[in-house]
């Protein structure tokens, strides 16, 4: 990290201490502000918006009259002591020179599409927040992604840049020339990479003025892949409406307020990050916590929460499953008060061990790529343990048939969203670049998420599963899509059919049925499972790995060929 004591002053770095230490009790209860950032009815928009504009500089503005606390706007932490604090205009400067590197140095326009990335490093907010000021359309991606995955992407959504690290530079550069859109390439680093820019100086010598672009709120903003099913990700486009959703009144999701410090636990590559390291909490002008955390460690996060001053944090289901698999009877957080869930199912011994043993709620949400948040259970909420809560707004939820009607309490059916007569403003604008599959998922007056459910009396959603063949495993949403075609790609490989098989702690895992060649008929079956799981990882993200296998003498087909997952997932969960 030698960049951090090199860029002393620009960063704002500060140096922590290594010693666990209860939270500053001042920075924990203390409410620091009674201001807010502008909210809106939760049907009527305004015509022009802009995150950046709209809400971090109003906290900046309230910084500067002296209206904010002292609390950070972002707050970094690494294993290794380093520190970085932002206040919200040092946000605005920094975000503005990003903006300037973009345009002036890259000659990126609005419109334009950006690759992003990044781990838990703070250029990943700043180069978010950087493409909302300049209009360009960043796209996150986690860096678990091999370089068969990255060309698809980049190819697919033609970015004309790419932001990334030095883990991936040679990734990308693989593959670069089968990639005619992609022009410029960024590299966060302390070293330099031939082809590459280098972002951190470029930052540094950039001009902090820049006048944030009008953008109307249904102008793109971001997109995001989505996990493959039945085929490949693809591409959910979204408007700034998106970063919209937290300042509809009626969602008061956490009741943040300028005085808490807000920890969530997820991969920078999804939607969740956006949400909940960015758009959620800077809504409330609260501070945003980030522990770099390259490997997932349970005794970091446990001291993490320990040591510093978190007050609300979320993680999926299985982080919570692995802290309680820790010894320790009872275990108290000093700050923490708020816990919420979501990604995957959470099971109602969790819910019910975690306040045991932390005396502490655990409040479950549900949301998708396309849509953002669209139910939970708000905090001073009742929990009901097997349900995840209510629809937020801007959201009417329902559970409907296939053809789109509403299905009395208590039916199972198809979890939706009603889309008219108006669209929700945070929900997907499309599937970019393919309409058929943008169209597919409107069922009447509704927009089918292709998930399970059904609806209590009180309006509580309760999750039954996915109707195509996504695997969940620990909140990594894995489509069999992507596994099948790089264990084909092995030539011990003649078919193989993917699916997700229960797990006590990581709820599925990803379970690979494979017909084998001839040739490899005779190999020792041990070796050539831990042979075709290491070549799954080197050719595609390495959490996609199929954890189980089993050689088979043929799979399970339709009378048209197609094969039928159906089967294979009754005869993982014992329903044959």
């Amino acid at each position: 990290m030698q960049w951090l004591m090199r860029f002393r002053t620009l960063w704002g770095i500060h140096k922590s201490f290594h010693n666990i230490h209860p939270a500053p009790s001042q920075l924990r209860c203390r409410s620091l502000s009674e201001f807010g950032a502008p909210r809106w009815n939760d049907y009527e928009v305004p015509e022009e918006f802009n995150f950046a504009s709209y809400v971090l500089d109003y906290w900046a503005q309230k910084e500067k009259e002296g209206k904010r606390g002292p609390n950070p706007a972002f707050w970094w932490v690494n294993g290794q002591g380093d520190e970085v604090k932002w206040s919200f205009r040092e946000m605005g400067d920094l975000t503005r020179r990003v903006a300037n590197v973009f345009t002036q140095t890259c000659g990126l326009q609005q419109g334009d599409h950006l690759a992003l990335m990044l781990p838990r490093v703070p250029e990943w907010w700043l180069v978010a927040v950087g493409c909302m000021r300049t209009g360009i359309i960043f796209i996150p991606a986690t860096i678990l992604l091999k370089a068969k995955d990255i060309l698809y992407r980049l190819q697919l959504s033609k970015a004309k840049g790419i932001v990334t690290i030095d883990a991936l530079a040679s990734e990308v550069d693989s593959i670069a020339s089968q990639c005619p859109s992609l022009k410029t390439k960024l590299l966060v680093s302390d070293h330099s990479r031939e082809g590459w820019l280098d972002f951190r100086s470029l930052v540094k010598s950039a001009s902090p003025e820049h006048t944030c672009v009008k953008s109307k709120t249904l102008d793109p903003m971001v997109i995001f892949f989505t996990s493959g099913t039945t085929g490949f990700p693809k591409m959910a486009k979204h408007s700034h409406g998106l970063a919209l959703q937290p300042s509809f009144p009626g969602r008061k999701l956490r009741s943040l307020k300028t005085s808490d410090v807000s920890w969530c636990l997820s991969d920078s590559g999804w939607i969740v990050a956006t949400i909940w390291t960015l758009v959620e909490p800077w809504t409330a002008g609260c501070t945003v916590f980030i522990h770099h955390l390259p490997q997932f460690d349970t005794k970091v996060i446990i001291q993490t929460l320990l040591k510093y001053p978190i007050n609300h944090f979320w993680g999926v289901s299985s982080i919570y499953r692995m802290i309680l698999q820790q010894d320790f009877t009872s275990i108290r957080f000093p700050a923490l008060e708020h816990c919420y869930t979501g990604g995957e199912v959470v099971l109602p011994k969790d819910q019910e061990e975690w306040k045991r043993r932390t005396g502490l709620l655990l409040y479950e949400n549900y949301g998708q790529s396309e849509t953002g948040l669209i139910c939970a259970t708000y905090w001073g909420m009742k929990i009901k343990p097997g349900f995840m809560g209510k629809a937020t707004p801007p959201y009417d939820v329902q559970v409907i048939d296939d053809k789109g009607s509403i299905l009395p309490p208590n039916t199972e059916g198809n979890i939706g969203i009603r889309i008219k007569p108006v669209r929700p403003v945070s929900l997907f604008m499309c599937y970019e670049g393919d309409p058929e599959k943008t169209a597919k998922v409107e069922c009447g007056d509704f927009y089918n998420t292709g998930d399970r459910g059904k609806m209590d009396e009180e309006g509580y959603i309760c999750f039954l599963g996915r109707s195509d063949d996504i695997i969940n495993a620990s909140g990594y949403r894995i489509g069999p899509a992507e596994v099948e075609s790089a264990l084909v790609e092995h030539p011990a490989v003649a078919e193989s059919a993917v699916v997700g098989s229960p797990d006590p702690i990581r709820g599925e895992v990803v379970k690979a049925f494979i017909v084998l060649t001839p040739q490899f008929l005779s190999h020792d079956k041990d070796q050539l499972t831990k042979e075709l799981q290491q070549h799954v990882k080197s050719v595609t993200a390495p959490y996609k790995y199929p954890r189980k296998v089993e050689f088979v003498s043929e799979l399970p087909k339709t009378i048209t060929g197609k094969i039928e997952r159906k089967e294979l997932r009754k005869k993982e969960t014992g329903q044959m």
